[in-house]
């Protein structure tokens, strides 16, 4: 069995790549609990100046939650699953190295937010991109969070509401990509932004990164919190069970 993160060195840079191809890339228990390790891992590496963050393949970056794997919790799994979730944003968003996503392709719920807890985000134009809990019955809560520390409330309704996913060009014009590549050179620009952060002095960036994390963190908590009590409402309705064995129902459907 394929490992579910590699991680490549190239000079001070370590190149983080989610590798579950067959499930675009979708966060699951094992791949959750070696990103922490990684985050964690990294950012007590002395040699390690940046990273970054990115997919196999050419489909996703991640699609978000692994819905095989969510679709089985009852209301009794949503805290310790969350947690979870939790623990791993904050494993990104705490780095003192600078982080950099490289969105190979769709990023979406777990997914999207992970690269929001990155310091930068590069992407290509055709891309797509947001946060479709609702769809999933699920009630975007963590991730409007993120989103509100880069687009106005306008933006956030329309894509929290709506559950649609933008294209990369529409996500660069309203600030959510800080970089836009074609889809062949996204790594590599990454990996260039991620080398020029590398290069800096390494106690102003890890101070002036808390600086911006402190500003955030009291909306960010309260999010978390904020979100267990959600999601336990969601359970509760069944909507999301309804809607991930749909969901699942029809990708069989397509794949007989």
């Amino acid at each position: 069995m394929s490992e579910v993160l590699k991680t490549e060195e190239l000079g001070a840079i370590r190149v983080v790549t989610l590798n579950r191809p067959e499930s675009l890339n979708a966060i699951n228990g094992e791949m959750r609990a070696r990103l922490i390790d990684a985050m964690q891992s990294l950012n007590s590496d002395e040699r390690v100046r940046a990273i970054v963050i990115t997919g196999v393949g050419e489909r996703a970056f991640c699609s978000g939650q692994d819905l095989t794997e969510t679709a089985r919790y009852g209301l009794e799994d949503i805290e310790t699953w969350l947690s979870a979730n939790h623990a791993l944003y904050r494993a990104v968003r705490n780095l003192d190295k600078p982080s950099v996503a490289a969105f190979n392709g769709v990023a979406a719920g777990a997914g999207f937010q992970i690269g929001l807890c990155c310091d930068l985000r590069v992407g290509y134009p055709e891309m797509k991109i947001g946060q479709p809990e609702i769809r999933a019955g699920l009630a975007s809560i963590v991730g409007s969070q993120l989103m509100a520390v880069y687009v106005g409330l306008a933006h956030n309704l329309e894509l929290s509401l709506t559950g649609e996913l933008i294209s990369g060009s529409r996500a660069y014009e309203i600030g959510l990509l800080n970089r836009i590549a074609p889809r062949e050179e996204v790594l590599s620009t990454a990996i260039s932004l991620a080398n020029g952060l590398a290069s800096l002095p390494a106690t102003a960036m890890r101070l002036t990164k808390q600086r911006f994390r402190d500003l955030t963190t009291p909306g960010f908590e309260a999010s978390l919190q904020t979100a267990v009590a959600a999601q336990k409402a969601a359970y509760a309705s069944g909507e999301p069970q309804e809607a991930m064995r749909k969901f699942l129902e029809a990708r069989k459907s397509e794949n007989r």
